[in-house]
């Protein structure tokens, strides 16, 4: 049912005909999904980025029509579940650490073992710059992510976040430089490796 009509449109029309809400689906999902995949991996991005749509539909009678591009405001739910996320797993670490740390899963098999190990690279690298970007306030960081990684303009980073745009541009510009001073002893091709997945 794709059609040529804005987003805000699409959103308000489909308070009365739930049906043209897959078109903000469909347009919107993949990229959303990227995004997420990059900060907590394939698995648990779509479950949020399903979330992220479920909430948006019991939401869709409370958009702004005059908003006419969805991405800042789905954005603006896939964060909040994100953050939500964050501080459960939180909790949960901070359980382990009280009782003891989690239980390691049965691998089995060799073929688990080397496909554990294969992955063990790869995942190096990211979790090195996850590392690095856990060093950065939450503020500063999540800015950082919605512009670097879901390539989201300024105004955008500001309706998705609810902050003002001045906000957005003092975070933005902090990040920058916290990232830069904490990239001086790491060398570029460890961080910048190819990233698959």
């Amino acid at each position: 049912m794709a059609t040529d009509l804005p987003d805000g449109e699409l959103i308000v029309s489909s308070v009365a005909n739930p049906a043209m809400f897959a078109d903000i689906f469909d347009r919107h999902h993949g990229e959303l999904y990227r995004y997420l995949r990059r900060q907590v991996g394939p698995d648990l991005a779509a479950d949020l980025a399903a979330d992220t749509f479920v909430t948006a539909f019991a939401r869709r009678g409370s958009y702004r029509v005059q908003s006419t591009d969805a991405r800042p405001w789905l954005y603006g739910i896939a964060h909040n579940l994100l953050r939500n996320h964050r501080r459960q797993q939180r909790r949960r670490l901070a359980a382990y650490a009280r009782h003891g740390a989690e239980p390691v899963a049965d691998l089995g098999s060799e073929a688990e073992f080397a496909q554990a190990d294969a992955r063990a690279d790869s995942v190096a690298v990211s979790a090195r710059l996850e590392q690095i970007l856990a060093r950065m306030a939450d503020r500063d960081r999540e800015v950082l992510q919605l512009f670097a990684w879901a390539g989201m303009s300024y105004a955008e980073v500001a309706q998705a976040l609810g902050i003002p745009l001045g906000t957005v541009r003092s975070r933005l510009n902090r990040a920058r430089r916290e990232l830069r001073a904490l990239l001086e002893n790491d060398p570029p091709q460890e961080l910048l490796g190819e990233r698959h997945g």
